[in-house]
């Protein structure tokens, strides 16, 4: 048996239960792992309360597509990994389909990558979300290059803080957007160029400070909702407002006319553009990893809790207090 995080109902954190289920045998493609730490995404808590853009298909629903853990069995047809093995599960499959929140879960063989040396379970399990998520945007989508300006909100997730790193990693200059006075030192000792204070200051009128009036070259903005008029204003002409996130909840208007029709591109973008393609991610995985191994790339991990304590780690997410990545460990 093993202990496994399922959801009865959709709604807040207190939905979620650790219960005891067969880890079973994985099938053709398939391979199990022994989960020693897991990554709490945001994802996550907007599938268990119902408002993630892909609904949950049947109940009871597991969660999590981000781990690190060690290869124990693998099915028919799998013939890259084998029993012992260190590796990170990358997010790539439905949460409808798989679960990581548990002590041992069987994964797609395709959502796996070896973990380099060096990298523990912690940081296997805190690495790939954020910066695969960062690179896809800013190297493959975006083309972000050196000497850019670029803007990201919710700097002190661990997307927003990939993205800081990332830019810097490509030769931009990150600028980081945060609510209030609390994070500004952390987030100009992680990177970023400049802070702006988004209760105090007006993001356009900053940006364009900054820029000498040219505006930010690309805008990513993991909030959505109202704020996406405002950000608009801040991209430079031909420049990009790329929405990789929708934490406001709230209906996200096209900002164009309201701004009189400037010359901007607005798209969305999820890490999925990355995962789900070949030889973007082995440009990715390739980028990532020659990072870690400088030290010019690395995760932020604020803070862990036992697989036991998933409704506390849940409740501390939806708080926006931390600063970097939240974990899930599981002892064996």
């Amino acid at each position: 048996m093993a202990r496994t995080v399922r959801f009865h109902e959709t709604g807040g954190p207190e939905v979620l239960r650790v219960e005891d289920l067969e880890a079973g045998e994985p099938g053709p493609g398939e391979v199990r792992i022994r989960v020693d730490a897991v990554g709490v995404n945001r994802a996550e808590a907007l599938f268990r309360g119902g408002r993630y853009i892909e609904p949950v298909r049947r109940l009871p629903a597991r969660l999590g597509n981000e781990a690190a853990g060690v290869v124990e069995t693998v099915g028919p047809g799998v013939t890259e990994f084998t029993a012992g093995q260190a590796v990170s599960v990358v997010p790539s499959f439905s949460h409808n389909d798989y679960g990581v929140y548990a002590e041992r879960a069987v994964v797609p063989a395709s959502a796996l990558l070896h973990r380099p040396d060096g990298v523990d379970a912690l940081s296997g399990a805190a690495v790939w979300m954020p910066y695969l998520t960062a690179y896809g945007a800013m190297a493959e989508v975006t083309g972000v290059r050196p000497g850019d300006v670029v803007l990201v909100n919710a700097a002190s997730s661990s997307v927003g803080l990939a993205a800081i790193r990332t830019a810097n990693h490509l030769g931009a200059t990150p600028v980081a957007l945060t609510r209030t006075r609390a994070k500004r030192r952390r987030l100009l000792d992680e990177g970023a160029a400049e802070v702006i204070v988004t209760d105090e200051e007006r993001v356009r009128d900053r940006v364009r400070d900054l820029t000498g009036g040219r505006g930010a070259a690309h805008v990513f903005d993991a909030v959505a909702g109202p704020g996406v008029v405002e950000l608009a204003g801040a991209v430079a002409d031909g420049g990009t407002l790329l929405l990789w996130g929708a934490q406001s909840g709230r209906p996200t208007p096209y900002p164009g006319f309201d701004l009189g029709m400037p010359a901007l591109t607005m798209r969305t973008y999820t890490m999925l553009e990355v995962t789900r393609d070949a030889d973007r991610m082995r440009r990715a995985t390739a980028f990532i990893t020659s990072g870690l191994r400088t030290g010019s790339l690395r995760p932020v991990i604020d803070r862990t809790f036992p697989l036991e304590d998933v409704v506390d780690a849940h409740r501390y997410l939806e708080s926006n207090v931390q600063i970097g990545k939240i974990l899930l460990t599981v002892a064996h």
